[in-house]
């Protein structure tokens, strides 16, 4: 019976094939395309015979078979496929890559032929297939009803064929041995863009957007940088998001974290071909035959408007440069935004390094960026509840210590599912310990950010030694440092290292006027610390870091070229980490004699920033260690330990313990045989004598102090008796003798830096006028004084000089003044932790003065004022108290006779 008496009636599935890239693959063989044509006909032929399909025409590539059935129609196209990838081609880059569509409907055969629309929508869902792929209409999938096992049919939606109206559901034929990864099908409902589509809320980063999207307006290729869990991705996704109307060509996604031969569903895809077929992938490109396909992506986008998304480069950045600077140099309309956690070092290139989520508060008062997504998160675990007042400053603690890192801070809220605000709080230091707790409830986003281990061990993996031991050794940093402080790390020059982790984004690096500073994220360190011990170097490198603060704190007291200079505070508050770091490593492991060292050191700045019992607390441990090991001491080492611990208490009012340590450092400094060490153990023995009311010893022992230092040759190592000689005088009303002993004391404060700054001789000659009346003296000495202090950093020595200007402004005619410094003084002392010393009862009765001058309510509105004032807004009040002589009504300048 001849093909036209048995072709099938009723319900028929259509199938329509043809080689995808058929020109490219003629102009490759030249004469010998006629043979592979042929020969790819004779394998289909005999593949779609097994189906009973009858074969109606055959025009140049393209077949067009009718099946009466439809299972059977599918399973002789699997076969067909099969029989493709595993024929013996003469060459193998030639293998002919056939599409092929099916469609089932009711057709009737007229004179050998079908004149249906039911072929041509047949005809429509082959055009919609890939070469390797087999799409099937839902008539088709519906009338298969049960296929051979392992052979099924994936939805891939519902897409618009041309010429038909309404929506066709598609189904791709899934089978061993066939290719399953396919770009979307090419229909006319081709998306604007293949965006994943987030699952959570993006929180912040409003400037950080606008600045990205300003660089894609003036740029090419723009390359966000960060460390692994810095949130690259979704911010790039976000900013690809808002841009998706200014891309007529549409912005396609790339995730290259995944990417490999395996991933791509294409045997043919390996080393930097993968990388080249992803993109392919989703530009909806297949590769064709006997051509690269990177050609092939640079010639689909050089008349084309549109932007790639790379995500993740650094899992193949050898293969992802070269491509994509044959992108970019392809035409002027492709743009490429990459994230990578090291450039690509191409030209043209922008290298946008994306910060940590700030942790500073809003301008509008309310929570930072790196708060706010904590929030956000930590809600969403207790579904969707959100957190107390109460529970939102024990996230205040998690926020700093995890540097505003996205990834660390979703993993601390996924902890808060387990964990209390508190008790996270409690356990933050122990960052990788906290954050990585468990297996389960992690965000989701690959294997490398299921924790911060994870994320972290990627980059470390790509790290060559040196810059892996340089990781490693500046883990002992808390903080940003300079350069000379990594070289004090030792290994050789750090510089090459150093550029190798800035460029993989280990290290953060922070341009100043002067220099860099480099630092390391708080999971990146906490992660550096684990490696640090686990291979042996961290008792040398913690040492070191030791040596280094403690040169760092005795380096405030000098210029470069060694001389002193007048002690700034200032110079030290930011190494308070790293001093902590080091005190915790010498009551620890390291050696208690350095952390001694180092927390004498900073003697006055404990007590300045109201610290005083944190550093009795490590004087205490740092006793306990030594008696453990049983280090040796030298008397001297004993003597400034002691001293520093009774002037510590004596800061936090404990006047006893304060006596105790002073004698304590009096019985070691005898036995050293340094007088100038001596007179400054017994010169600080007269305050808390003073402190406990025992003013007449306290007198006595001043006296006796500043006569021995005399005759010693030290009177300035004495200082501290003159200072407290003279604020008994003044509570005595001795003020001739309190002047006369200050003006002899001026030089002796000038030759000691580490005290001039505070100006006390200045402090107590003011208060010494005030008490005459001397307001004008007063004025001139007291603000000497108070810009000295805040100058230099010595905070607590500024409330007790505001206190004095309350005073001068109350003696001089100005109580709503005074009554708001008092505040303001007050208030800093209480954040202080400052006892109230030995003025603390003038103080007080100098405010009940200023209260019956203004009476009750005018007082205590202006004392509330002057209590919300921090310490340099009070310090400016104070400075804007004009100079009697200026005052109306001054006579000074006055030209009468």
């Amino acid at each position: 019976m001849s093909a036209r008496m048995r072709l099938p009636n009723r319900l028929v599935t259509f199938l329509f094939t043809d080689i995808e890239g058929s020109t490219r693959l003629a102009q490759m063989l030249g004469a010998d395309y006629r043979s592979v044509l042929m020969e790819h006909r004779g394998v289909l032929r005999r593949a779609l015979s097994t189906g009973d399909g009858v074969e109606l025409f055959t025009e140049g590539d393209s077949l067009f078979v009718a099946f009466a059935d439809a299972a059977a129609a599918l399973t002789a196209c699997a076969a067909a496929q099969r029989a493709l990838a595993t024929h013996g081609w003469r060459d193998p880059q030639a293998r002919p890559m056939v599409r092929m569509g099916l469609h089932t409907g009711h057709a009737e055969p007229v004179a050998g032929e079908y004149a249906s629309p039911e072929v041509h929508r047949a005809a429509r869902v082959a055009a919609a297939a890939h070469g390797g792929q087999v799409l099937c209409s839902a008539a088709t999938a519906a009338a298969a009803g049960h296929l051979p096992t392992g052979v099924t049919l994936a939805d891939l939606g519902l897409h618009p064929l041309r010429g038909f109206d309404g929506r066709e559901r598609l189904f791709q034929l899934v089978a061993p041995g066939l290719d399953r990864d396919f770009p979307r099908p090419r229909t006319l409902d081709r998306s604007p863009h293949n965006l994943p589509a987030p699952t959570t809320s993006f929180v912040g980063r409003v400037a950080e957007r606008q600045r990205l999207r300003e660089l894609l307006d003036d740029h090419r290729l723009v390359t966000v940088v960060g460390t692994g869990g810095a949130g690259k991705t979704r911010l790039a996704v976000e900013v690809a998001h808002d841009l998706v109307s200014s891309y007529p060509d549409g912005i396609w996604f790339v995730d290259l974290a995944e990417t490999g031969a395996a991933g791509t569903g294409t045997a043919e895809a390996t080393g930097p071909d993968v990388v080249a077929v992803a993109v392919a992938a989703a530009l909806g490109l297949r590769p064709e035959p006997g051509r690269p396909v990177a050609r092939t992506i640079a010639d689909h986008v050089a008349a084309r408007r549109l932007l790639l998304v790379l995500d993740t480069c650094e899992a193949h950045l050898a293969a992802v440069a070269p491509l994509v600077a044959r992108l970019v140099g392809s035409g002027p309309g492709a743009r490429v935004l990459a994230t990578s956690r090291e450039p690509l070092g191409l030209p043209g290139e922008v290298v946008w390094r994306v910060p940590p989520l700030s942790t500073c508060p809003a301008a509008d008062g309310g929570p930072s960026d790196a708060m706010a997504l904590l929030l956000d998160r930590a809600a969403a675990t207790r579904g969707g509840q959100p957190l107390s007042g109460e529970e939102a400053g024990h996230l205040d603690r998690v926020v700093t210590a995890l540097s505003g890192l996205p990834l660390a801070l979703e993993l601390a809220a996924a902890r808060l599912r387990v964990l209390s605000t508190g008790q996270l709080a409690a356990r933050i230091e122990d960052v990788l310990g906290v954050l990585d707790a468990g297996r389960g409830g992690w965000p989701s986003g690959g294997g490398r950010h299921r924790t911060m281990q994870a994320t972290l061990e990627w980059s470390y993996r790509t790290l060559d030694r040196p810059a892996a031991r340089l990781l490693r050794r500046m883990s002992v940093f808390a903080g940003p440092v300079a350069l000379p402080a990594v070289e004090w790390l030792g290994g050789g020059d750090p510089l090459d290292p150093l550029a190798t982790l800035v460029d993989k984004s280990l290290v953060q690096v922070e341009q100043q006027p002067d220099a860099a500073t480099y630092r390391l994220l708080a999971p990146v360190r906490a992660y550096a610390a684990r490696a640090l011990r686990d291979t042996g170097e961290e008792e040398v490198v913690r040492d070191r870091h030791v040596g280094w603060c403690l040169r760092q704190v005795r380096g405030a007291h000098v210029d470069p070229n060694g001389r002193p200079v007048t002690l700034s505070l200032y110079s030290i508050d930011p190494l308070a980490d790293e001093v902590r770091g080091a005190l915790r490593w010498t009551v620890t492991r390291g050696l208690a004699r350095e952390g001694l060292a180092v927390a004498t050191s900073l003697d006055q700045w404990w007590r300045e920033r109201g610290l005083a019992s944190e550093s009795r607390m490590w004087l205490f441990r740092l006793y306990e260690r030594i008696r453990a090991t049983g280090e040796q001491l030298t008397e001297a080492e004993w003597a400034a330990a002691y001293q520093s611990h009774a002037l510590q208490a004596g800061a936090a009012g404990e006047y006893v313990e304060q006596l105790r340590f002073s004698q304590r450092a009096e019985a070691m400094a005898r036995g050293c045989g340094d007088a100038g060490l001596l007179a400054r153990v017994l010169g600080g023995r007269g305050a808390p004598l003073a402190g406990m009311g025992r003013l007449d010893e306290a007198e006595q022992v001043c006296r006796e102090v500043t006569a021995w230092a005399r005759r010693e040759g030290v009177p300035g190592d004495a200082v501290a008796a003159v200072y407290t000689l003279a604020r008994i005088l003044l509570r005595r009303g001795a003020l001739d003798e309190a002047a006369d002993l200050l003006a002899g004391a001026r030089p002796l404060e000038a030759s000691r830096p580490a005290e001039r700054g505070q100006r006390t001789v200045d402090l107590l000659l003011g208060l010494a006028a005030l008490r005459r009346g001397d307001v004008v003296a007063a004025h001139d000495h007291l603000m000497a004084a108070l810009r000295s202090r805040m100058g230099f950093g010595f905070h607590a020595q500024v409330s007790e000089a505001l206190n004095a200007v309350a005073v001068r402004c109350l003696t001089g005619g100005e109580p709503l003044t005074a009554a708001r410094l008092f505040a303001a003084a007050q208030a800093a002392r209480a954040r202080l932790r400052l006892a109230a010393g030995p003025f603390g009862p003038y103080w007080h009765e100098q405010q009940a003065v200023a209260r019956a001058v203004l009476g009750d309510v005018v007082f205590d509105a202006a004392y509330a004022e002057g209590a919300t004032l921090s310490l340099e807004d009070a310090v400016a009040v104070a400075l804007t108290v004009e100079h009697p002589d200026l005052a109306v009504g001054s006579d000074r300048f006055s030209h009468s006779a």
